[in-house]
């Protein structure tokens, strides 16, 4: 803003005293200051407001202007409130160094002058970001010469004191300006509250708390999918949009600044585009694969497609990787949740697609949470067929060390060393995704995951989807929205609960936990948790007694009771497993 606004505004009762034809110059801020040296404060364009508390004689005058000069300030401005009229050898240093200098009347406080110059500085700023955002829009969209949405983040910080970041639907940093990346469970968080805001129909953006700090979640969609129209079922894509998250509380903005954060998703959303682009190849890669393997194609043409897909997905690797499949599915539709089981059964008559819903979530699954930027994923190719998303994820040789005389000739590389395998394990691949994504599922949708062995051939491939198939479907049959089982719980009992039908599960949990349940509920027994300690101890009774904290004689007696109410005796192998599927299934 020009000095001449100020001067033309009455409410902040300015008068000029000198410096008529210096009126055009720019404000860029304001400071307050008493101080006889300010140098240390001062950057070059501010309004510097002042009570003449630093002038005791004629003389401070004169050194104290040349200093505001020489850092280049935009004018000064002496409240009467101290002093009365301001004095005449200030007036005579200011004309000398050609600096405008105004009177402030004692009725006018210097806050109401700082707020006002804050915000019209603060809006002209505004105007010259989104001329900067445009230009930059369009660079992007034309080629790689933006830089990135790093950039426009970073001007966010710089022109508007705005702290913001670029999350993935699971809370991943994709992107954030300069070296203060966003806490991995704060992020998270965010997620969550993004997507559960979106589920429920909320405009955005969306007004979020987390650890005392105040966020504003702005989505950010494809640019190449264009406006998402109302009718537009929400769930083809809450699960797989960006957002921007900026630490402050935008439900006060004016509409000009809400228009120009617009504008920031709209270009972040041009590199989201870019980044699907990229993986068209890899998407490309595991759907040929795929077909192969599901056809029963010969190990040879397989293994050539996977010779050309190693060099893309792992680029100067010099042997043959490792694969693993993984298989996820999203089901949609009006959930019927069992109140014995707990599981949500969902409807298949839900016209939602799930297989891309799938395909996105399973490329951002897949992805190291401690990795950040949008290309981080350029290691894993994911299909979709129907409602499942299959990865074909490769994983470089572990070297081995030289076997013992007597050890396996033929032991895989990958099994060389426990603490170098590399294999993705289901039991953590949804620590850090289950609360932001069963947020974005709500009450009508499931995530659940299988995950196979490592296989280092192509006859091993159809196998390997099998196996990831069977271990997803025994993630089906536990409660909870976002579900996941690996390749070692086929070789046990749990294979065969995904076979049992619904009633006759609920009537055996029934039938053996009810009973417990009830007497927990009227005596605060705990006899539920104690039984499914003396299970994981595998019927230890000290093990058990001091994992729980208690006498050995408190657990005999608990035992005991269990026992009493359900005509069972834990010391039989059949009746412990009967409890243990009873547990699991529960």
């Amino acid at each position: 803003m020009r000095l001449r606004a100020l001067l033309e505004t009455d409410a902040l009762g300015l008068r000029l005293l000198g410096g008529e034809d210096e009126l055009d110059r720019s404000v860029r801020g304001v400071m307050t200051t008493d101080l006889r040296d300010p140098s240390r404060y001062l950057s070059g364009g501010e309004l510097v407001l002042t009570g003449l508390a630093w002038r005791r004689d004629a003389t401070d005058s004169e050194p104290f202007v040349r200093i505001l000069a020489g850092a280049g300030v935009a004018g000064l401005a002496a409240g009467e409130a101290e002093l009365g009229d301001i004095p005449g050898d200030l007036v005579e240093a200011c004309a000398r160094h050609r600096l405008p200098l105004f009177a402030v009347h004692e009725t006018v406080a210097f806050a109401t002058i700082t707020e006002h110059v804050v915000r019209q500085v603060s809006g002209e700023r505004a105007g010259d970001l989104a001329a900067v955002v445009d230009r930059h829009r369009r660079l992007m969209t034309s080629g790689p010469a933006g830089g990135g949405p790093e950039v426009v983040l970073d001007l966010l910080g710089s022109d508007l004191d705005l702290h913001a970041w670029v999350l993935s639907p699971t809370g991943r940093q994709i992107a954030g300006a300069g070296d203060a990346p966003l806490d991995g469970p704060v992020g998270a968080a965010l997620a969550g509250h993004h997507l559960a805001a979106t589920r429920t129909g909320r405009p955005a953006p969306h007004r979020a708390t987390v650890g005392g700090t105040t966020y504003s979640l702005f989505p950010i969609r494809n640019a190449g999918r264009g406006t998402v129209p109302a009718s537009r079922d929400v769930r083809e894509s809450v699960l797989s949009d960006w957002l921007l998250a900026v630490e402050a509380d935008a439900s006060d903005w004016p509409p000009a600044r809400l228009d120009l954060l617009q504008g920031v998703t709209q270009l972040i959303a041009v590199e989201r585009d870019r980044r699907d682009a990229a993986r068209t190849v890899r998407r490309r890669l595991a759907q040929e694969v795929l077909e192969l393997v599901q056809t029963g194609a010969p190990p040879a043409e397989i293994a050539a497609r996977l010779r050309v897909a190693a060099p893309v997905l792992l680029p100067g690797l010099g042997t043959a990787p490792h694969w693993q499949v993984v298989v996820a599915r999203v089901e949609w539709g009006v959930a019927e949740g069992s109140a014995t089981t707990g599981a949500p059964a969902v409807s298949s008559g839900s016209a939602v697609a799930g297989g891309p819903v799938a395909q996105a979530l399973l490329e951002e699954i897949l992805v190291d949470p401690a990795v950040t930027g949008p290309d981080s994923a350029d290691r894993i190719a994911v299909a979709h067929t129907g409602d499942e998303a299959v990865a074909l994820v490769p994983l470089p040789a572990v070297s081995a060390p030289a076997p013992a005389p007597d050890s396996a000739p033929d032991m895989a590389p990958a099994e060389a060393s426990a603490d170098e395998d590399p294999a993705l394990h289901a039991d953590v691949l949804l620590a850090a995704v289950r609360e932001p994504l069963s947020a974005g599922l709500d009450d009508d949708g499931r995530l659940t995951l299988g995950v196979s062995a490592a296989v280092h051939s192509p006859e091993g491939l159809r196998g390997a989807l099998e196996e990831a198939r069977h271990a997803r479907r025994v993630a089906a049959a536990r409660p909870g929205r976002v579900c996941a089982a690996g390749h070692h719980e086929l070789a046990s009992h749990v294979l065969l609960l995904p076979f049992v039908p619904d009633d006759v599960r609920r009537a055996f949990t029934a039938r053996l936990l009810d009973p417990l349940r009830d007497y927990d509920r009227r005596h605060r027994a705990e006899l539920i948790p104690t039984l499914e300690a003396f299970l994981d101890c595998d019927g230890s009774w000290t093990r058990c007694a001091s994992r729980l904290h208690l006498h050995v004689n408190t657990l005999r007696y608990r035992v005991g009771r269990i026992e009493q109410l359900t005509g069972r005796d834990l010391s039989r192998l059949e009746d412990k497993l009967d409890f243990f599927l009873a547990l699991r299934m529960s």
